[in-house]
């Protein structure tokens, strides 16, 4: 579980440099051009650290202009955050990253709602879903909008039960649900439903059965493709500074906790929510598009209650990932952690000198 902040100050020996979403100043060479793509960042930031890579490593890729920022909630029995509110501790857990960071932006984090769908017609209110409405329905812009969820869905099939117009004004990429027949098959002893999905199989049901919203999903035999090493953390994540140590630090809590459950210690973690930036952040230059992963184009099945895949006639294509580029993924992150750092690091220049980055 991500630990949850008490209030007391960041555990760092130094004050985190600010900056305002739309500026890059770790970056010696500016980025060309502003941001290609609009993303809603909905992820459950109480439960596994691997979204916490996914949020940081989002919030430095300039070629995205992040919108929202959405705490989500986990399922109530949830062993890393059974409180009942979960979505509200995800919120503490934003606010403390973008504090880690020294990211002043935080108007853009959103908690969305602590209960999972009752029913299949009535959505959970909450500030989130509103937030989502707004940002879906600007005539304002003409970039796409991507809507990226690394947990349940609860926020956006109420957003769409309440005004279903957003379905023409994204796309949501999403990493959840078992495998399809004929593309993979289950891992060893795997949970009855997918954990993504358990969280909310109500809301699994309306985006898929019942929405008309462009569905790009990463299932879990694909986000588990999402393998890291101990060695890639503790010399490229932890090594990072103090954000990457905190990075880091969060998966080992984890690590710590689960191994005597599981036979001992191992050297591997899979942060699999990381394919939400690969996704958006990370796409082609001409023809843009996840170009250097694989996906298959199949109608959008229909979700039983148990998480299983039935087939609809006439249903609305979907992407199915299949593979992802994790060397383009994990390398591209690894040094944008290692850039933020060197600026955050740097002494700061007198006024009206340049700074130096070494």
């Amino acid at each position: 579980m991500t630990q949850i902040p008490s209030g007391s100050p960041r555990p760092t020996g130094r004050p985190a440099r600010t900056w305002s979403l739309g500026e890059t100043p770790w970056q010696q060479i500016p980025p060309v051009g502003g941001p290609r793509a609009r993303v809603i960042i909905d992820n459950d930031f109480a439960g596994d650290p691997d979204d916490l890579y996914q949020l940081v490593h989002h919030l430095l890729s300039p070629s995205v202009d992040i919108r929202l920022v959405v705490a989500s909630h986990l399922r109530g029995d949830d062993p890393f955050d059974s409180s009942g509110r979960s979505a509200q501790n995800a919120e503490a857990v934003a606010r403390d990253v973008f504090s880690r960071m020294g990211l002043t932006s935080t108007d853009i984090i959103v908690a969305g709602s602590d209960d999972p769908l009752p029913d299949r017609s009535s959505p959970q209110p909450a500030p989130a879903v509103d937030a989502i409405i707004a940002e879906a329905l600007r005539d304002d812009v003409s970039s796409p909008l991507f809507y990226v969820a690394g947990g349940g869905l609860t926020d956006i099939a109420s957003a769409y039960l309440t005004d279903p117009r957003i379905a023409e004004r994204l796309t949501l990429v999403w990493i959840g649900g078992g495998e399809h027949d004929g593309l993979a098959v289950p891992p060893p002893n795997p949970m009855p439903v997918e954990y993504n999905l358990l969280i909310d199989p109500v809301a699994g049901q309306v985006v898929f059965n019942d929405s008309t919203i462009p569905l790009w999903q990463v299932p879990r035999d694909v986000y588990r493709q999402c393998l890291v090493s101990d060695a890639e953390l503790r010399v490229r994540v932890a090594g990072a500074g103090p954000l990457g140590r905190y990075l880091y630090d969060e998966v080992a809590y984890v690590c710590a906790m689960v191994a005597s459950h599981l036979g001992g210690a191992s050297e591997t973690y899979a942060l699999g929510d990381s394919p939400l930036v690969l996704l958006t952040a990370l796409q082609s230059v001409f023809e843009p598009d996840p170009s250097s992963s694989r996906y298959v184009r199949r109608p959008t099945p229909a979700l039983g209650e148990d998480g299983a895949y039935s087939d609809v006639a006439g249903a609305r294509p979907m992407r199915v990932y299949t593979w992802v580029d994790t060397r383009l993924m994990f390398e591209d992150m690894y040094l944008k952690l290692a850039e933020f750092e060197r600026w955050q690091a740097a002494p700061h220049a007198a006024p009206g000198e340049p700074e130096v980055l070494s």
